[in-house]
């Protein structure tokens, strides 16, 4: 990919990204149409001098916009105009046309309920211990959910739902019926635990924040660095970063990027914040 280096892409933090790699997942980046055909012919042609071919069919493009209706965009590869989708996925996560992590979250929880209910003579089983089908949903649905939240954005709307989707396991795994009147704090006194998904969602991003922080690499740039060009109207998004620092009550954004330099200190802040959450 040493072909693409000077290419425009865009610019993160004053650099310049135009490509994502891992093993042959590759994502070209570019902010005008033309600049990412061009990255998609130097691709092709570099390729085919290895023997090797672009596959058409596995190729696609998506605009990234705040626009409800996407603009169209027209790519090609051999004459052959490329699929335009609004979400793709890339290694097991889905990336959005609008920029949200929405789509990505419900997918993550549907798949969690699936593989619930293939497990559910076990999970649902009373001859087993409630402790025991706790620790077996922790083993092999709530990785499953989990997958990849280290880069997720909580917004209220989104913690409702993992919320939601945490009893929707207890009271399964307790047999309660849909229909009986029991509160979420009757449900949790039951199954001998309380609230504990958004603290191990937040403790895996403060965990792997905390590292890719303390590395003088790429993940840091996209992690930190500002996009060129002007702010939308209106409220601006909530970021992943802002996120974290109110869960540790680390103030703003800045003093959590500083916090994290003292490894031993930021392992303490999320000790005491994961404390204070359970």
């Amino acid at each position: 990919m040493r072909h693409l280096e000077g290419h425009p892409g865009i610019k993160i933090g004053g650099s310049n990204i135009n490509n994502l790699r891992y093993a042959d997942d590759t994502v070209l980046i570019a902010e005008k149409e033309k600049d990412l055909q061009q990255l998609l012919d130097i691709v092709k042609e570099e390729s085919e001098k290895k023997g090797l071919e672009l596959n058409r069919k596995k190729t696609e493009v998506m605009v990234v916009s705040r626009k409800q209706e996407l603009p169209i965009i027209n790519i090609y590869i051999k004459g052959t105009r490329l699929k335009q989708k609004d979400q793709f996925k890339y290694l097991g996560s889905l990336i959005s046309s609008d920029g949200r992590n929405n789509n990505e979250v419900a997918s993550r929880i549907a798949q969690a309920k699936t593989n619930f209910q293939k497990m559910k003579t076990v999970l649902t089983n009373k001859n087993i211990s409630i402790r025991t089908r706790r620790r077996a949903l922790e083993c092999y649905i709530e990785p499953i959910l989990m997958y990849g939240c280290e880069a997720w954005t909580i917004s209220k709307q989104t913690q409702k739902k993992l919320e939601a989707t945490e009893m929707w396991f207890l009271r399964r795994m307790l047999r309660i019926s849909w229909t009986a009147k029991k509160t979420n704090d009757t449900v949790l006194e039951e199954a001998h635990t309380t609230r504990l998904l958004i603290s191990k969602i937040r403790k895996r991003q403060a965990t792997f924040f905390g590292h890719v922080m303390r590395r003088e690499k790429l993940e840091n740039l996209v992690t930190t660095g500002m996009l060129e060009g002007k702010r939308s109207r209106g409220k601006q998004r909530e970021k992943l970063i802002e996120g974290l620092a109110d869960w540790l009550k680390a103030g703003k954004s800045l003093e959590a990027i500083e916090a994290t330099k003292d490894r031993k200190k930021w392992r303490t802040m999320i000790a005491n914040a994961v404390e204070q959450g359970t």
